[in-house]
């Protein structure tokens, strides 16, 4: 019932969708009517303990407890609480003592003044300790919610400056690789383009990370996933060596970013790609286990797998499973994190060393609320990567699968 505000801002940040009629009753909001009604209330219970000689027990505490209940509401600072502790003391004190006076209650009965006033200090130190807690987490949750704006803008800044010089250096390398003709310097510029190119992928994907929390950074359609499946299947298809194929392919229709969304499973299967032998597989699925229920995209290699010590540590920026000895980006995971979090998503992943990985981007269904992460990790360790057979034999959309027996065909031939 305590409104805590150190500002007037914060007073109404605290206390929004409150009706107006309670919002009137707390401090420091006006008309202050809660002190009116305080001061009447008290009044009649002094007035029945000077009127009532022998019945001064219960207006006594009526005043003593209402007081209290005031504080709740308004839990006013030190000096004026004093006062008003003071003069509440003073009034009661009066009254009892009128009675002592008169003969009809023994002067024990003053001793009950300092005690009301102590538990009623004791209250007020309490919530006073409480306050400077709850001002105390405010302050930090300010500090850190600065912090976490400042590192996205310092990531979108250093982004889109790093962009520009890049771009200008690769292009310039580039030419001068057209017009060398020595072995040794077509092997320096070669890895001057590399290292280039790399730098270019590591400032988009940083921009693009931090832009995740960004209200305006998903542009939602309806994406059928099927069909998005098949086009990355057949546009990495012959850029790799690995056997790409697809698994399970549900016909699902989700309302997302259809850019971001490629981002991120084109990070994934560079993922597998980079951790997979060349005569390994790669297998792509779309599944939705139950109507109603979230989608999952899944990425399934057979590649060296990740050890179980950093499974926890995946998806952190420029964390790689391998020491870095891949030369990627170390931004491809955490790209596919905030594009499922953006999303209302999630993904999460299993692997066995030496057996390979399974990735699962969890999407929301149109309507729907996002999967909770831990239902989501108790749905994933149900299944084993032994259980992918079946899992293929799932219902196929015509349309998609038509044009993957297309590619497959041609890549047979």
């Amino acid at each position: 019932m305590r409104a805590i505000s150190s500002s007037p801002s914060a007073g109404l940040t605290a206390t929004s969708g409150v009706p107006a009629w309670v919002r009137a009753l707390r401090w420091p909001f006006s008309p202050l009517a809660l002190d009116a009604i305080w001061v009447a209330f008290s009044a009649v219970n002094l007035f029945a303990i000077y009127y009532f000689a022998y019945w001064e027990t219960v207006p006594f505490h009526f005043i003593w407890i209402s007081l209290t209940l005031l504080y709740g509401f308004r839990s006013w600072p030190t000096g004026p609480t004093m006062l008003i502790l003071g003069a509440v003391m003073l009034a009661t004190a009066s009254g009892i003592g009128l009675d002592v006076w008169r003969g009809t209650e023994p002067a024990e009965e003053l001793t009950e003044v300092p005690l009301m006033a102590a538990v009623f200090v004791a209250t007020v130190w309490h919530s006073q300790r409480k306050l400077a807690a709850e001002r105390s987490v405010r302050l930090i949750s300010e500090h850190n919610a600065r912090l976490l704006t400042d590192q996205r803008q310092f990531l979108q800044d250093a982004a889109h400056q790093l962009r520009t010089p890049i771009t200008i250096a690769l292009g310039h390398a580039e030419l001068l690789a057209t017009d060398l003709t020595g072995e040794q310097q077509g092997d320096d510029i070669g890895v001057v383009i590399g290292e280039l190119s790399r730098l270019r992928r590591i400032s988009e994907r940083l921009l693009l990370i931090a832009s995740a929390g960004d209200p305006a950074f998903l542009h939602a359609e309806d994406v059928q996933l099927d069909q998005l499946i098949a086009e990355h299947v057949r546009r990495w298809r012959p850029t790799i060596s690995q056997h790409l194929r697809i698994g399970r392919l549900d016909a699902v229709t989700v309302h997302a970013d259809r850019e971001r969304l490629g981002l991120a499973l084109d990070a994934l299967i560079e993922n597998a790609v980079r951790h997979s032998d060349n005569d390994g597989g790669i297998q792509l699925s779309v599944i939705r286990d139950y109507p109603g229920m979230p989608v999952r995209i899944v990425v399934a290699d057979a590649g060296s797998g990740i050890p179980a010590d950093l499974l926890p540590f995946i998806f952190d920026r420029f964390s790689t499973s391998d020491g870095g000895q891949s030369r990627g980006t170390g931004l491809g995971l955490p790209l596919v994190r905030a594009v499922a979090l953006a999303h209302g998503g999630d993904v999460t992943v299993r692997s066995v060393c030496g057996q390979g990985s399974e990735f699962e981007l969890t999407l929301p269904l149109p309507g729907r609320p996002a999967l909770p992460a831990a239902l989501a990790d108790r749905g994933l360790a149900d299944r084993g990567l032994a259980d992918r057979g079946l899992a293929d034999r799932g219902p196929v959309d015509r349309t998609a699968a038509a044009t993957l027996a297309e590619d497959q065909g041609s890549s047979s031939r």
